[in-house]
């Protein structure tokens, strides 16, 4: 499969899980966590975006850190929630479970509270790159990450939160087929 192809799947494995989390309760999904696998199904594609781009300057390398960071602590985090989801109806064993993480500083800091957000960190990094050829794309990509964010933690907004990777994952994806984007546009100019 091509590394852009799999950019892509990623993005929309990644906005997939974000339609079932805007949904609120993901203890209604019985049979299979559906939100998750797509979460951790999508944080690994989304590595791809590291190969994708070009490899000229200091901060790609830096992105391609903080965007591996990322993709690993997604994968922990959808373990970690593969595991409360198994809970089911026992809200002790689930509510012990959570006491017990954040309890736990190195295991809640870099797996659950700041570890997932390194793979927006990274992303938004990697479309820094584009921020004088494509300004409006990686505009996209550089709010929408954070928004994603607050939605979530602060105004807890499962709507708001959707509609924040939604533009996210549309600023990723202009970047990706800018040059496309570009061809068509001379095209129509001429």
């Amino acid at each position: 499969m091509k590394t852009r192809n799999r950019c892509v799947l990623g993005l929309l494995c990644f906005v997939t899980s974000y339609v079932f989390f805007s949904q609120g309760s993901l203890s209604a999904q019985k049979y299979i966590d559906l939100a998750h696998w797509f979460n951790l199904i999508g944080a690994v594609f989304l590595c791809s975006f590291n190969e994708v781009f070009p490899k000229k300057n200091k901060l790609h390398a830096v992105a391609a850190v903080l965007t591996g960071i990322g993709v690993v602590a997604h994968i922990a985090l959808c373990t970690i929630d593969f595991i409360m989801w198994s809970f089911g109806d026992d809200a002790i064993g689930r509510n012990a479970l959570r006491e017990q993480i954040s309890n736990t500083p190195l295991i809640l800091y870099p797996f659950v509270i700041v570890g997932p957000s390194m793979l927006f960190i990274g992303l938004a990094a990697h479309a820094l790159n584009f921020i004088k050829t494509n300004p409006i794309s990686a505009l996209m990509v550089l709010l929408g990450g954070p928004f994603v964010g607050l939605s979530y933690f602060i105004w807890n907004n499962g709507y708001l939160m959707l509609a924040s990777c939604v533009v996210f994952a549309t600023g990723l994806a202009l970047v990706l087929y800018r040059n496309e984007i570009q061809i068509i546009r001379n095209g129509k100019l001429e």
